[in-house]
């Protein structure tokens, strides 16, 4: 069955703040230093709770997300932050022209925190974001390989076997929707898996693409157990060992999380 914090917003909330706060910032501050008045987007945003840490800082946010309840649920849960003037809520696609046209050239920093992955076209997506960013600005990625145990996202299923069974998304698609099917998930489970099926990123893709439309990577960390395990399951992070990191296929079977922060060239 799915986990409670699948279900439960607060919680999930709450998982998502904490995790962005000590682990994400000092990560992204590293190489690029966060101040008051640093615009930030994060595209799938759900709740905000990744940008209440930013906010913590003093900088001034914009969350974009698909799912209009996920973006009400949030103007509820930073309503103190929306009517000072530092947080924002939009509910749409981030192509779509009326976005694109208020978000051109204004952000210093970009997140896309598990959501990459979920995203068809990718090299589409990952070309555009530029025309969002000031000169200097930068993009943050964490998400989790196709190839590491639930890159299928099958933890979400209902079935208390499926959602604990690794590997078995990368089954080809008919054998994998059958034992699906087979073991109950809803039809909207099933088609929601299957899209992250065809949209699964592995970091070797995620490498090429960005290479090709004309990125740098300032920071790159792969790891072994991802620092959100420290809420859910009450595990320590993990970086993945240095010489299975090397490996460009197999670091993927192993690595539960990437995160980069990149930058155009």
């Amino acid at each position: 069955m799915a986990f409670a914090f699948h279900t439960d917003p607060a919680l999930y909330f709450k998982h998502q703040f904490e995790h962005a706060r000590d682990y994400v910032l000092p990560f992204i501050e590293s190489s690029f230093p966060l101040k008051p008045g640093t615009e930030v987007l994060e595209i799938g945003c759900g709740e905000g709770g990744v940008l209440k840490a930013f906010l913590e800082k003093g900088c001034n946010c914009l969350g974009v997300d698909l799912s209009i309840s996920k973006i009400e649920h949030g103007k509820t849960l930073l309503a103190t932050e929306i009517e000072s003037g530092k947080m924002r809520f939009i509910a749409q696609d981030i192509y779509e022209t009326q976005t694109a046209e208020s978000l051109t050239a204004r952000f210093d920093l970009i997140i896309l925190k598990d959501t990459i992955e979920h995203i068809f076209h990718q090299e589409k997506i990952i070309a555009h974001l530029k025309t969002f960013l000031k000169p200097g600005g930068m993009v943050f990625y964490g998400y989790p390989p196709w190839y590491m145990p639930f890159g299928g996202h099958q933890q979400i299923t209902k079935s208390k076997i499926l959602s604990r069974l690794p590997y078995y998304h990368l089954l080809p698609a008919a054998i994998y929707k059958s034992i699906l099917k087979a073991l109950g998930e809803a039809p909207e489970c099933i088609q929601e898996l299957l899209e992250i099926k065809s949209t699964g990123i592995s970091t070797a893709r995620f490498e090429r693409i960005h290479a090709a439309c004309g990125y740098g990577i300032v920071h790159r960390r792969l790891y072994f157990i991802n620092p959100i395990y420290a809420w859910k399951f009450g595990l320590k992070p993990r970086l993945l060992p240095a010489w299975l990191r090397a490996i460009p296929y197999l670091r993927d079977f192993f690595c539960t999380t990437a995160w980069y922060l990149v930058k155009p060239l």
